[in-house]
């Protein structure tokens, strides 16, 4: 769920995600996934995030090789502890998990964060080589251009101004050189030249909207005001207004414990708190052992360790402090919803630290081999002319060897959560609840996870490209609406559309869902205020909106009810939204979607009354036997760790138990006890159990 189906449409059709809108991401993964690779396009899309991170674990490898090169006299041992940084860098839980699955653009950040650090780190031994400004006016550039892809493309700056200080601070005073950085680092963002070039193009895809222009890309509105203005408000990601770090989202202490649980996740992913005392074990283990390496570093290598040591602050406390999170998902269950709460787990946010950690780890599995290989050798002091870590010989390294093994254990922790194999539930939902709507219907959709996944089905795999995706928490954006009514009208395809769905005309829709002005769209205000309830009348569907504040996005989806109702079906993915808005009335529901009627639902042969509203029983069972395929995968794939999007499998449960009442009261008991058995395995597979009481607190 989440980003992922987002990022993998966005690179499909060139377009831009969610801002910042990670250019350099779009045009890399984009040029990659044209490679004739004999796999899905999201396959390849995941290929290439696996290809990038691999490179990352090459470059910490380097990085940990140059370090001992101060440390270790012999070329094997060496490799052997460069080859630990690695295998823990690279299967540590959440560098795995993001390694496997484009859910993040932070591949690319963590590919350059460790290149830069490698170039640092030859620097740092040579700065007055020849060659040593050009290698500054190089990472100048890098870091640009990873700023082009996500601002974590900064965090290796404090780093590099640490170490130049350390080791060469004149340098600072070289006027040329550092215009040529600062040429060089403006040459590195380039690429969010991108974002004004193709949002005047308006693909499918275009979030921010980063364009002054209207219709189609023309100098006079590129090179503009608005253009500028819109593109930095995309960049700075204003429209997310993230609140100021002095303004703490949760106590410090609360954020460094979190951090320090997903520290722990690293070394042993215990989704479900059964192996509490290990995973914390481990995660002392590894934390020591980092601890021990930072130190061998400071004495072996100190000229490096100003640019690493930085960066590893940088990285953890710093870092930790500028996130400013809020208390999380899983964090301090005893407060309940007692205070603001992300709405996921952020580990992903750290992925380059634990990934950089490695380093240290290794270094410290290195100091704990060379300290078994002394014992196994009887050396207690050093020999006359002998650098002390040559005195154990060769045999005695060779047999203390095995504890280099500490490296592997992450691999086998953190196998059957890191991996991504077999899983298709995402896609397959996305199939399911668009093929859920009428042709040329409207779903109003809630968030990432009901409306990203559409997203991908439509643009990567043409999957009901007539249905519209309007979701709740962009249609108060107005580039968002303008978008909807600029959007073609798709033709439905029959022949691959659910076959009941087949042996009527569906008539195709002249325009937009949305009979407005480009200009009467940008003239909606962001909020009403209402001293008094409102009353919104179409036919026979009168709706009562509170008194209040309306927002735009409401303004909007009553507006495209009062312009194409019922010529195009709605639905909603949530009935709350439109019980906001006085619907509810009006809500049948129909599988996993709630359909907007014209008159007030009543009770009818085929139209069950239940609790939380009406349920069409021919519709949702014709759904659940010839539609949905979700279900068979999730049951395949008998997990789901993310919690707070266990709401999704949830929906399946809900509707599933609400058919099986419905069969039972038709006399059908045998079917009603085949979909019961499916519910049953599916709350088993997504421990739908554990999520209800999750939420309850």
């Amino acid at each position: 769920m989440w980003d992922t189906s987002e990022y993998i449409a966005a690179v499909k059709v060139l377009g831009l995600p969610h801002p910042p809108g990670n250019p350099l991401f779009v045009l890399l993964g984009h040029a990659f996934a044209l490679l004739p690779i004999p796999v899905s396009y999201a396959a390849r899309i995941n290929m290439f995030v696996a290809l990038l991170d691999a490179i990352a674990a090459g470059l910490w490898f380097l990085v940990t090789e140059r370090i001992l090169s101060h440390w270790l006299a012999l070329r094997w041992q060496r490799i052997a502890g460069a080859a630990v940084a690695v295998i823990v860098g690279a299967t540590s839980f959440t560098v795995w998990n993001q390694s496997v699955a484009a859910e993040k653009v932070y591949a690319v950040n963590l590919l350059g964060i460790a290149l830069v650090s490698w170039i640092m780190l030859r620097w740092s031994e040579a700065p007055d080589a020849p060659r040593a400004s050009r290698l500054l006016v190089l990472v100048a550039f890098l870091v640009g251009l990873g700023y082009a892809n996500h601002p974590a493309g900064f965090l290796v700056i404090p780093a590099v101004g640490v170490v130049i200080l350390a080791r060469r601070p004149r340098t600072l005073l070289r006027w040329r050189l550092l215009l040529a950085c600062l040429g060089a680092l403006l040459l590195g963002l380039t690429p969010f030249a991108f974002e004004p070039i193709r949002a005047a193009q308006f693909p499918p895809l275009n979030e921010g909207e980063p364009t002054g222009c209207a219709m189609q890309l023309e100098a006079s509105c590129t090179f503009s005001e608005l253009t500028l203005d819109r593109l930095w408000d995309n960049v700075q990601r204003t429209q997310y207004a993230k609140p100021s770090i002095s303004d703490r989202q949760a106590p410090i202490g609360a954020q460094l414990g979190l951090f320090w649980t997903y520290f722990k996740w690293q070394w042993l992913r215990d989704a479900y708190g059964e192996h509490g005392s290990a995973q914390s074990v481990l995660a002392v283990v590894f934390l020591l052992l980092g601890l021990a390496g930072a130190r061998e570093h400071w004495r072996r290598d100190r000229d490096s360790f100003w640019y690493f040591g930085t960066l590893m602050f940088t990285l953890t406390i710093a870092l930790v402090y500028y996130l400013n999170f809020r208390y999380s998902w899983g964090q301090a269950p005893e407060l309940g919803r007692s205070v603001p709460r992300e709405p996921r787990e952020r580990d992903y946010f750290f992925v380059w630290t634990f990934s950089a950690w490695s380093v240290w780890v290794a270094l410290g599995i290195v100091a704990l081999w060379q300290g078994a290989a002394s014992l196994l050798s009887g050396a207690r002091q050093r020999e006359k002319n002998e650098r002390a870590d040559e005195l154990p010989g060769a045999r005695s390294w060779i047999m203390a060897s095995p504890l280099l093994a500490i490296a592997l254990i992450p691999l086998f922790t953190n196998a059957s959560q890191a991996s991504r194999r077999g899983e298709t539930f995402t896609r397959d939902w996305a199939v399911d609840l668009l093929n859920s709507a009428e042709p040329y219907a409207v779903i109003i959709t809630n968030g990432d996870n009901d409306t990203f996944p559409l997203w991908y089905a439509q643009a990567v795999e043409g999957v009901r490209k007539d249905v519209i995706v309007a979701v709740t928490s962009y249609v108060d954006m107005d580039w968002f609406v303008r978008q909807i009514i600029r959007r073609p009208v798709y033709e439905y395809d029959a022949a691959r559309g659910p076959s009941i769905y087949r042996g009527r005309e569906w008539p195709k829709p002249s325009g937009p869902p949305l009979a407005m002005t480009l200009a009467q769209a940008d003239s909606i205000p962001q909020v009403v205020a209402m001293r008094e309830p409102q009353r919104f009348m179409h036919g026979n569907l009168v709706a009562t909106v509170g008194p209040g504040y309306i927002s735009r996005g409401q303004i909007v989806v009553l507006r495209m009810i009062l312009d194409s109702f019922p010529g195009r079906p709605i639905y909603f993915s949530s009935g709350s939204y439109a019980q906001q808005l006085g619907l509810g009335p009006y809500l049948l529901t129909q599988g996993m979607v709630e359909k907007l009627m014209p008159d007030s639902v009543k009770a009818a042969p085929g139209i069950l009354r239940t609790p939380s509203g009406y349920f069409d029983v021919a519709r949702t069972e014709a759904l659940w036997d010839s539609v949905y395929r979700a279900p068979s995968a999730l049951i395949r794939q008998g997990d789901w760790v993310d919690r707070p999007s266990a709401g999704i499998p949830f929906g399946y449960a809900i509707t599933g138990e609400m058919l099986a009442q419905a069969l039972d009261l038709r006399g059908d008991s045998v079917k009603a006890d085949s979909v019961l058995r499916t519910v049953d395995a599916v709350a088993k597979a997504a421990r739908l159990q554990d999520f209800l009481a999750t939420i309850s607190r």
